[in-house]
């Protein structure tokens, strides 16, 4: 934050206070936040014969702006109709930034978008440059809008049969909006998510569909659609994203069907115990869907999804984690140095290292956040070691999947998860830069000096 101030032609002093981007994209999911959390306190937004505290609302809007899926109260039960549109609506802000709606807002109105705002919407939507974000936004739109409606109607038209038409295809727009944003909100009520569609080809599809979609990032899925006639022409950002999501949504159904197939699994025909671990695969991508009880799972089993977790979405997406392209920036460079070579090459591009040094930061303060609240809930909350670390770590991934402790945390620990969602969602690097005071960049450079590593 900058304090100047103006003399103006007559004399009096004004002072202007200019936040920068990490500043304003802080201020203003806490200022969404805040307002969703003070309509949710109103009467009419909660179901009749329910009482909604403030702290209950605020950890709501918090999942929900934050695009996690983490609730201390049925979403399905507790709030009414417009409680449930405002929780859709916060998702959507959420997911797609506020700026970008922002943006969108302006396009809309025919207004000049300047510098300021597209250094803003650079800023949210986690891109290199400012060249192009407001086609990108354009994009994001249309794609944004595209998907949910038509998985809208795909989910609508499944549940009518049982739901009737009206109640299934309001249920069918806001799992896909809640899907699309892996955010992880159902309205199914008792806290039991998608597990009644297990073995559903139909449902676990479009949602999977969905977030994964949501979860690549939208500049990849630009540049795919960009460049669908000659993939050669893809950047290596896109590259490495889509290679290093493919090999983790691999990797975890494969291991989950293995660690699950005669345990959790045991109750499904074969062909539902394949979708049912390529769905909880692709769930701890931060959707917070989940299709089988994860209480239920064995200690191995949620220690992978806990890595999962933790590693996320990708770069600009909907969802949250370190990213993917953090964690093969990291494997990238361990290997270099393993190898012995300088630079780390992917694709024959070599990879700057102030990257390098961004993605470490980001593990090692995502790291540090997450061993702290750990320590800290396992003084204030009942309950054991991997339950809380399986919570912790699925509210800063916003993430949404829960073993059951989150409905039952302490005042205390309900202000713990709100501020570890927070952070989960815009990054520990952009809060950093957001709190620390600005200073001028020094030309002096200190002689070097070796030490001792390893």
């Amino acid at each position: 934050m900058v304090v100047t101030y103006i003399r103006s032609a007559s004399g009096k002093r004004s002072m202007r206070v200019t936040l920068s981007p990490p500043q304003v994209l802080v201020a203003g999911f806490a200022l969404i936040i805040l307002i969703g959390a003070l309509l949710l306190t109103l009467p009419g937004f909660t179901a009749p014969g329910k009482q909604t505290g403030f702290l209950t609302a605020l950890f709501t809007a918090t999942s929900a702006v934050c695009v996690t899926g983490l609730v201390v109260v049925d979403t399905g039960t507790h709030w009414s109709l417009p409680g449930q549109v405002l929780i859709m609506l916060l998702i959507q802000v959420g997911g797609l930034g506020f700026m970008t709606m922002a943006m969108i807002f302006f396009i809309v109105m025919g207004k000049k978008i300047g510098l300021k705002n597209r250094l803003l919407v650079r800023e949210s939507l986690n891109q290199i440059s400012v060249e192009g974000v407001i086609r990108l936004v354009r994009a994001i739109l249309f794609f944004t809008l595209g998907a949910e409606l038509l998985a809208g109607v795909i989910l609508g038209i499944r549940w009518a049969g049982e739901m009737g038409p009206g109640r299934g295809a309001w249920f069918g727009l806001f799992h896909a909006v809640s899907a699309f944003n892996n955010s992880g909100f159902d309205l199914f009520g008792d806290f039991r998510s998608l597990t009644g569609y297990a073995a559903d080809p139909v449902v676990n599809l479009a949602v999977m569909s969905l977030i994964i979609t949501g979860g690549l990032g939208f500049s990849v899925v630009n540049d795919i659609w960009k460049n669908r006639r000659d993939k050669k022409r893809l950047s290596v950002h896109t590259r490495l994203v889509i290679i290093t999501t493919l090999i983790l949504l691999a990797l975890g159904a494969v291991l989950f069907a293995t660690l699950e197939w005669g345990s959790a699994l045991r109750g499904l025909p074969p062909s539902g115990k394949l979708l049912a671990s390529c769905f909880q695969s692709v769930t701890p991508r931060t959707a917070g869907f989940n299709t089988v009880d994860m209480a239920a799972l064995r200690p191995t089993t949620l220690f992978l999804i806990i890595i999962l977790m933790f590693i996320g979405a990708s770069p600009g997406s909907t969802g949250g984690g370190i990213k993917t392209t953090t964690f093969s920036l990291l494997l990238l460079a361990s290997g270099a140095v393993s190898a012995g070579r300088e630079d780390i090459e992917v694709y024959n591009r070599r990879i700057p290292f102030h990257q390098v040094y961004k993605a470490l930061t980001i593990f090692l303060l995502s790291t540090f956040w997450v061993v702290l609240v750990t320590m800290i809930l396992t003084v204030t909350e009942k309950a054991d070691f991997l339950t809380i670390l399986f919570e912790t770590v699925s509210a800063f991934g916003t993430v949404g999947l829960s073993m059951g402790l989150t409905p039952e945390l302490s005042d205390a620990g309900r202000l713990l998860i709100i501020l570890t969602m927070f952070l989960g969602r815009l990054g520990p690097v952009t809060v950093a830069f957001a709190l620390a005071q600005r200073r001028d960049r020094t030309r002096i450079r200190h002689p070097e000096e070796k030490i001792m590593v390893g």
